[in-house]
């Protein structure tokens, strides 16, 4: 791959995302999701290898994530055994896994240094020790369609030449058509029973996190014995594979509440009746579209993040407890005041 031939397409914290702009047919309507790491932080104090033996214990019935050498190959195959049978392999692409070299990624990385935004670039940098990246459909275009990226700028700028309607009505429309398609597409009900699998919400899952670390409870080391005696022994009287299957079902639950959904369209010509794509119509506009709905951002949470999850979801309750009462408390002065 020639490296001049990817072009900035965005970034979250984790990946950069570039998208291919050159000829060769093989990688029209494909991106690239290349790992980056802080570029505050020392190389050598990353760790770019794959499970530890905790989380290989948590996939262990998932061979291919378990012995995958890197973190990258492990969110493929998670991606591709684990969130695709839940959400549906039409609306997820697992991408694959290919080798690159130290100077590509050198390269890439200098010429969108000027596309990215410098807050980004202050904070992460292309992950050097990478051998790979992953290769993953442009869910943004149909693809080797010569219309694609025409049709693409014109959903960004050109609405009129999509949406058959009067000036100052295609906004309405389209936001009509954006509404229609995720209701008639169900992929909300789909991502809400993956979410679902949730059942004991951080506050009781927790305690299976430390039964499978084998390390004494950290939450229930700070309540008193009455407290945890109560609440929380029978959490830790259960066996391991229960504890792997409340850990495991939370980090798949995390995943799917965190995960983002791309939405493509392209009005059908008239006449043309057979289409691989899901169709929606808009009755407003007398118009029919092709549409492709996606789901992405389905990496696998890592294990220590539990710990994470715990710490945030305490600092959630204890805002709310302090904006209660200081609206008790403002409630109790403003009627001493009016007494």
């Amino acid at each position: 791959m020639e490296a001049s031939d990817w072009t900035y397409r965005g970034e979250g914290a984790v990946n950069l995302v570039l998208a291919y702009n050159g000829t060769r047919s093989d990688l029209v309507g494909k991106i690239l999701r290349i790992q980056k790491v802080p570029r505050n932080e020392s190389e050598c104090g990353h760790d770019y290898s794959g499970l530890n033996k905790q989380e290989c214990l948590l996939w262990e019935e998932f061979t291919e994530i378990v012995s995958a050498p890197t973190r990258e190959i492990v969110q493929h195959y998670f991606v591709q055994h684990v969130m695709c049978p839940l959400l549906g392999s039409r609306h997820v692409d697992a991408g694959t896994s290919i080798h690159v070299t130290p100077e590509f990624l050198e390269a890439v990385e200098n010429n969108v240094l000027q596309q990215r935004p410098a807050w980004r670039v202050d904070a992460t940098k292309v992950n050097p020790l990478c051998d790979s990246v992953m290769l993953m459909s442009d869910l943004s275009v149909f693809p080797l369609d010569t219309t694609s990226s025409e049709v693409g700028e014109a959903f960004e700028n050109l609405l009129k030449n999509v949406i058959q309607a009067q000036e100052g009505m295609r906004t309405h429309y389209f936001l009509e058509l954006i509404s229609k398609t995720v209701c008639s597409s169900g992929l909300l009900d789909r991502l809400l029973e993956v979410q679902k699998l949730d059942t004991t919400d951080i506050e009781g899952a927790i305690h299976a996190y430390y039964n499978i670390i084998s390390q004494p409870c950290m939450v229930c080391g700070q309540l008193d014995k009455d407290q945890s005696t109560k609440r929380y022994n029978s959490l830790h009287s259960i066996s391991m594979e229960e504890s792997l299957k409340i850990v495991r079902d939370y980090l798949i639950a995390a995943t799917a509440k965190d995960l983002s959904m791309i939405i493509s369209f392209r009005p059908r010509e008239a006449g043309n009746v057979e289409s691989p794509y899901n169709i929606v119509s808009l009755e407003s506009t007398n118009q029919s579209f092709d549409y492709k709905a996606s789901f992405i951002d389905l990496d696998l949470k890592p294990l220590k993040r539990m710990e994470y999850y715990y710490k945030l979801d305490q600092q959630i309750v204890n805002c709310y407890v302090q904006m209660v009462k200081s609206k008790h408390q403002l409630d109790h002065s403003g009627s001493t005041v009016g007494a």
